[in-house]
């Protein structure tokens, strides 16, 4: 068949079929990237009606196919690259309408959970070994909590760990959402974030282990389980909602969205300006199970409590029991691979919303942490049971709490919690200079 009446045939093609034929061979290929072609889909769908515009039908050598999800730069006349670039515009728009409501209690947008599953986002990751070699995996499961998302990955094909040398975490989304079969269309890739496997022992901190595997904690929420031989059982990643719509979708291939750091207008009148109107919001929770959903505000910090470079805010006093709080004693973190699942006892996923006294986002983490065994005894509660602990420390802050646990009703009470936050992040805000 002649490629005239080739591409007429095209021409009346959808996106999808079109995308689909030009996989079949050269000449296929190269007719489906017709210029005019495209211009006559571009126009039907985003150009107004009354608007007549003028093409030469010559087939543009220089249009050539664009990989996705990262669109490259072309000529500006490439109606193929416009027009998924207006796709692409078009359905961040709507999600950026989603994501305006926000939660007065964590001063998160509302609709996160549901800008999710209407962009229909996805997380892949994404192993590559010491010899370039990659293997994709998609998400295997999801679970939404009220700050964050935990996702997981499991199945029986992991390549040996001694082999890998980095793990890429990817947020992707369909171009053409709702038009054709997800699994089938162009999607769009954002990088989240990346992991060196080469040094474990340098990049990752055991938190915990029970008869089957042991649970790696990587920088922020990103976790790896091993079986006791040393290879991958499953990869968890807990991903706060702070802004993880814009850094899942709105980066690049291989660059990392980073955040713009935001500065507070100094105000001169107030002599403890930064140190107080904070509000944090803590969910300690496994796998959809909540053992604490709280709001704290009026959080604050004197001036003399300034020590060691960070502010101290108290959120759960010692000295004050109407604060202490209750915590299930069952608590563990949960996990499962194709064959087997279990719970790592004392451990939980930590999510942490600290509000700065403009209700703007100061401090979000959702992070695996685990409890303890103290060596000091409560002299408050020295006719229960032993005390526990649990730290976190990161470049923005500190937390601390302490948990004794009481046997008749088979529970931890949070007898201390306090933050401490990093003087040069707060000067960096509010531009003080404690």
């Amino acid at each position: 068949i002649p490629s005239e009446i080739l591409l007429k045939i095209f021409s009346y093609l959808d996106v999808a079929s079109l995308l689909c034929i030009g996989c079949v061979n050269k000449l296929f290929y190269d007719l489906s990237n017709d210029n005019v072609v495209w211009f006559k889909i571009y126009s039907k769908s985003f150009l107004p009606k009354r608007k007549v515009w003028k093409t030469t039908s010559v087939q543009d050598k220089d249009c050539t196919f664009l990989s996705f999800p990262e669109l490259q730069d072309s000529k500006s006349r490439c109606w193929k690259r416009e027009y998924f670039m207006k796709k692409i515009a078009a359905q961040r728009s709507s999600v950026i309408q989603l994501l305006k409501p926000i939660n007065t209690y964590t001063g998160l947008p509302l609709k996160t959970k549901e800008a999710i599953k209407t962009s229909a986002l996805r997380w892949v990751i994404l192993l590559k070994d010491q010899n370039g070699k990659e293997h994709e995996m998609d998400q295997t499961d999801i679970s939404f909590n009220e700050t964050s998302v935990t996702v997981y990955w499991y199945n029986n094909e992991w390549p040996p760990l001694d082999t890998l040398s980095t793990l890429y975490l990817f947020g992707v989304i369909p171009v053409l959402l709702g038009e054709v079969h997800n699994s089938n269309g162009p999607w769009q890739r954002s990088l989240v974030s990346e992991y060196k496997l080469a040094n474990m022992t340098k990049n990752a901190k055991m938190i915990g282990c029970d008869a089957l595997v042991e649970l790696y904690h990587f920088d922020q929420g990103f976790m790896l389980g091993l079986w006791k031989k040393d290879e991958i059982a499953f990869v968890m990643a807990s991903l706060h909602y702070h802004q993880l719509i814009e850094r899942s979708t709105f980066g690049s291939t291989y660059i990392p969205l980073h955040n713009p750091l935001i500065e507070s207008a100094y105000y001169d009148i107030d002599p403890e300006y930064g140190l107080h109107g904070y509000q944090l919001h803590i969910d300690l929770q496994s796998r959809g199970n909540n053992y604490i959903c709280s709001t704290f505000r009026s959080l604050f910090c004197k001036k003399e409590y300034i020590r060691n470079g960070y502010l101290r805010l108290s959120v759960i006093s010692y000295k004050k029991e109407a604060q202490h709080l209750p915590l299930d004693g069952n608590i563990g973190l949960s996990w499962r691979t194709d064959a087997f699942e279990g719970i790592i006892k004392s451990c939980f996923i930590m999510d942490l919303t600290l509000l700065d006294d403009s209700q703007k986002p100061f401090w979000c983490i959702s992070v695996p942490v685990e409890m303890k065994l103290s060596v000091k005894t409560s002299t408050l509660y020295e006719s229960l049971g032993p005390c526990y602990c649990m730290n976190y420390k990161d470049s923005t802050g500190k937390v601390y709490m302490e948990l004794i646990w009481m046997e008749e009703t088979n529970e931890y009470l949070i007898v201390n919690l306090v933050i401490y936050l990093s003087t040069e992040k707060v000067n960096s805000r509010f531009g003080t200079n404690y």
